[in-house]
């Protein structure tokens, strides 16, 4: 079968490429509202390369957001049922000026393809539709495929839930694979046993009524910038521990044999910072760096503004003064309970000269994935087939809201196939994704339909 695969990929490759090329010039970005028609229209391209692969029906579903693209190919009802899972909305490009190249003009530099959503979920997503192809045309698919391909993880999968228990009965199978994480490198492949939750709020701070001239008013009136700065900077101790009360109170500790387990993972400390372009690395005191991603919460400055930032000078003390602030979240904590922690915590150090508002604008749970699973064993196999290494079981950074909702509501477990890499800077400018990853992912996906058939 490996042979017919490959064969078949390496006759189409180029092909597989430019139609990947193509999503990425679609500016899905699900964050604005000026987009619209362009989620509109990458919805559409989906389903249309969906059917092209061999679906035997795709379809496009409305919301009350961004549409939701389902497809299946059933082959055997007596046959294991595997639930693909994408999005094909992207996060903004900001700040323009910092790419080498235009964010929805994918370019390739160096065996590496530039734009945004090249790792992010477009390229990844795109594997499983090019491995269903794939499997189609050699006859050779043992195992029904579903997809739901969403246009809202980027701002917190509004919609999905909903969709999600609407269409029980459709979106019926047996696990749920997701292509949307990374791995160490393709000489040290690793798969994610677990993401963080999520809680994402945006604060808003007022002093007067009104901006201010800084001579005059300056030194008699609290400044919402320098008071919010405060606020924020109290919110870890000098050991870079968050000080909001009951933040950790249900963390679960990760155990020694965990940890040791985490420690086999190659890092090389100085590669780390020589990329990053930082002389020291910052966090939590008596965790290592990959422990700091991975087992442990989170507080972050995602953002913040206020007073004047256009060219030149203006002399104002502001009026208002924002930050965006998230917090990333381990197994056991609960996002509500968290968003309440920080939201209260943040009224409470709030002194009389100002007033705060605070939104939340959405989270998600953590998710574990059991290394004894069938899914987790079928993946870890196909890895080992196409990389000739088992792969190292790690923990990821980063969040995906819907992994908890589906196991909730569908009652199956989920398993992570990413083929992207922590580096492919992701949410930042210059996205990009190695076409080596991007052919060794359609290379690996079938075996894992063909292994969790077997199992």
């Amino acid at each position: 079968m490996s042979t017919v695969w490959k064969e078949y990929q390496e006759k189409n490759k180029e092909r597989f490429l430019n139609e990947m090329l193509d999503l990425l010039r679609i500016p899905s970005i699900s964050a604005r509202s000026e987009h619209k028609a362009d989620m509109e229209k990458c919805a559409a391209a989906v389903k249309q390369r969906l059917l092209e692969a061999g679906a035997g029906k795709a379809e496009v579903f409305q919301t009350d957001g961004h549409p939701i693209v389902y497809a299946e190919k059933i082959i055997d009802a007596s046959k294991p049922t595997v639930l693909v899972y994408g999005h094909y909305d992207v996060q903004p490009a900001d700040p323009l000026e910092l790419w080498n190249s235009g964010p929805f003009e994918p370019v390739i530099r160096d065996g590496k393809i530039f734009a945004r959503g090249s790792c992010d979920d477009k390229g990844q997503f795109y594997m499983h539709v090019k491995a269903l192809e794939i499997m189609n045309k050699t006859n050779t698919l043992s195992t029904n495929i579903k997809f739901v391909i969403e246009g809202e993880e980027e701002v917190g999968s509004v919609n999905l839930a909903a969709f999600v228990k609407k269409n029980k009965e459709m979106l019926k199978a047996d696990v749920v694979l997701i292509s949307d994480t990374a791995m160490i490198s393709l000489e040290s492949p690793s798969m994610d046993i677990g993401v963080r939750g999520l809680s994402y709020i945006e604060v808003e701070v007022t002093g007067p009524n009104r901006d201010l001239h800084s001579g005059v008013y300056g030194g008699a009136v609290a400044n919402p910038i320098t008071i919010l700065a405060k606020m924020i900077a109290s919110l870890h101790d000098e050991n870079n521990h968050i000080t909001i009360p009951g933040f950790y109170d249900d963390v679960v500790v990760a155990t020694d044999k965990e940890r040791k387990l985490m420690a086999e993972a190659p890092f090389d400390e100085k590669e780390y910072k020589d990329d990053l372009g930082v002389k020291e690395l910052w966090g939590e005191k008596g965790y290592t760096t990959n422990e700091r991603t991975g087992i442990r919460p989170t507080l972050e400055l995602n953002g913040i503004w206020g007073g004047y930032t256009g060219e030149g000078a203006k002399t104002v003390l502001p009026s208002k003064a924002f930050a965006k602030i998230s917090a990333r979240l381990v197994p056991n904590q609960d996002s509500q309970k968290i968003t309440d922690l920080l939201i209260n915590h943040l009224h409470k150090i709030a002194p009389p000269y100002i007033t705060l508002k605070a939104i939340l604008h959405h989270g998600g749970e953590a998710y574990m994935t059991p290394i004894d699973s069938k899914g987790y064993k079928a993946a870890s196999k196909a890895i080992e087939t196409t990389f000739g290494k088992k792969p190292i079981p790690v923990r990821g950074g980063g969040s995906i809201p819907i992994c908890a909702l589906f196991e909730k509501e569908l009652g199956i477990k989920i398993v992570f196939l990413g083929f992207g890499l922590d580096s492919d800077n992701l949410h930042s400018p210059n996205e990009k994704f190695n076409l080596e990853n991007y052919y060794k992912g359609i290379e690996t996906i079938p075996y894992f339909h063909k292994y969790f058939s077997e199992t």
